[in-house]
């Protein structure tokens, strides 16, 4: 968020937080993109703010209750307030409990495989509407089609993007692997290493598809250690979810700090693998 919004959103977190009974003195950003999250202190309570129009918190939300119920890493909404999305001046926040960052380099591959297959055995007993991850596809197609929303795109990356995010899905579908609701993007960005082990946030890219699309948004090694991974098939997902954010990066109204960069750099990163092998060698 920027500028006066930016203000705003901290200023609809620290008033909710106040009127709920929790001290909100001070807000320390702890991400800033399209939403804002911020760790209020003293109350040690991290708050999700989103604008009003984005009613996916109140999936999130539901997500987040209905996984903890059965058991699965996920990060655990804040108790002391009651469960669910506050409204004010035109955002939406939401109250989850903060994690102490542990000490190292992150979720090492064998505890983020296991978390990651705990939170898929959580996610196939949900009973949730999610959208398909070729509905998802789509929404990106469409989104690289309109010079309106992406203009800064050239014709020619316009089209090759386009054609690659048609291509894979394709190859994915048809590969006709077993499905179930997904994360959709459990990237480590998105997994928090806690003294209780990995943790997931962030469920408003919920889909469903074969876990290999989950499995690629994860470092490498990670499905060195998941049960069952088809490899052709992880490799197809590994360069269509690069193209899916690779979209998400030219949008107009993209926040990404360093965005347009990554966009530039990720179109690379397709070309070259698309060159390579081509979307049909994974299939």
């Amino acid at each position: 968020m920027r500028g006066s919004e930016f203000t705003r959103a901290v200023a609809a977190a620290t008033s909710i937080a106040s009127a709920l009974g929790l001290a909100a003195d001070e807000a320390v950003v702890l991400h800033d993109s399209n939403k804002l999250t911020v760790r209020l202190l003293p109350c040690d309570v991290v708050a999700r703010v989103a604008p009003e129009a984005d009613q996916i918190a109140r999936f999130e939300v539901d997500v987040a209750r209905r996984l903890a119920g059965f058991g699965s890493p996920v990060a655990a909404l804040e108790p002391r307030v009651p469960t669910g999305v506050h409204e004010l001046d035109g955002f939406v926040v939401t109250f989850w409990t903060y994690y102490e960052p542990v000490p190292g380099r992150g979720v090492p591959p064998a505890d983020y495989a296991t978390a990651l297959a705990r939170l898929h055995a959580g996610m196939r007993e949900l009973d949730v509407p999610t959208p398909h991850l070729a509905d998802r596809v789509e929404q990106a197609r469409r989104l690289v089609a309109s010079r309106d929303l992406t203009p800064a795109l050239t014709d020619d990356d316009r089209r090759f993007l386009g054609d690659a995010l048609r291509d894979l899905r394709r190859v994915v579908v048809e590969r006709g692997a077993a499905e179930q609701v997904l994360h959709g993007e459990p990237h480590p960005g998105n997994v928090l290493a806690t003294r209780n082990g990995p943790v997931f946030v962030d469920f408003e890219t919920c889909c469903r598809g074969p876990v290999e699309f989950d499995l690629a948004h994860a470092p490498e090694e990670v499905a060195e250690h998941y049960p069952g991974v088809d490899r052709e098939l992880l490799r197809a997902c590994r360069v269509l979810g690069r193209a899916m954010v690779t979209a998400w990066r030219w949008d107009r109204d993209d926040r990404l700090p360093d965005g347009r960069r990554l966009g530039v750099e990720w179109l690379g990163e397709i070309r070259e693998a698309l060159d390579r092998d081509g979307p049909g060698a994974h299939g």
